[in-house]
């Protein structure tokens, strides 16, 4: 499924009538106010640093009218380590050696039913290097977990953690979600 993102300017014209009629038989006087109101710009252009990268905890809206859909993408926060109870240490084939985690929130805003998984994030290194996910949900991984394969339907939402097998001796620079042809979007981790 492709997304495409569609930023359309908004305004608002507002018009309001007075009449006025006198017993006297006097002329009628009509009086006609318009006031314009523009939509104020668009928060994903506001809260982006001058590379395109989001500031975390901004929504991204990804829009395909070919499919009827309109969802919200949002990264709300990020922590290396993950502070709550810890799951069993990454394994070495993992490629980490401390679990952090993505707060994540997808809403299904308009249209047809659309699926949400873990599968479309990762995290950017500096260096050029990425983690995926894992895979392994359940047990004692950080909960609430975000779902691996969940249906929302219009007006629904789903959040919750993705759980990353990182090095404790590097910071990511940012989370990347990229559905399978889209183009990625980015939220910029800030330094811990």
């Amino acid at each position: 499924m492709r997304f495409r993102t569609a930023a359309v300017p908004v305004a608002l014209f507002v018009a309001a009538t007075a009449t006025a009629c006198s017993s006297s038989g006097e002329p009628k006087v009509t009086v006609t106010v318009t006031q314009t109101v523009t939509a104020s710009p668009d928060t994903q252009a506001t809260a982006a640093e001058p590379d395109g990268v989001l500031k975390m905890g901004v929504k991204k809206d990804v829009v395909d009218p070919e499919n009827d859909i309109r969802i919200t993408v949002q990264a709300l926060a990020y922590q290396q380590p993950y502070k709550g109870p810890q799951p069993q240490p990454p394994e070495d084939f993992q490629g980490g050696d401390t679990w952090a985690t993505a707060d994540i929130k997808v809403c299904n805003i308009k249209g047809s039913d659309v699926s949400v998984s873990q599968f479309p994030w990762s995290l950017a290194y500096s260096d050029g290097t990425s983690i995926d996910i894992t895979g392994s949900t359940g047990g004692d991984m950080p909960k609430p977990e975000f779902p691996m394969d969940k249906t929302l339907k219009s007006g629904r939402c789903a959040r919750g953690l993705i759980a990353f097998p990182v090095p404790s001796d590097k910071h990511p620079e940012h989370l990347v979600y990229e559905p399978e042809g889209s183009e990625p979007t980015e939220w910029a981790i800030p330094k811990g």
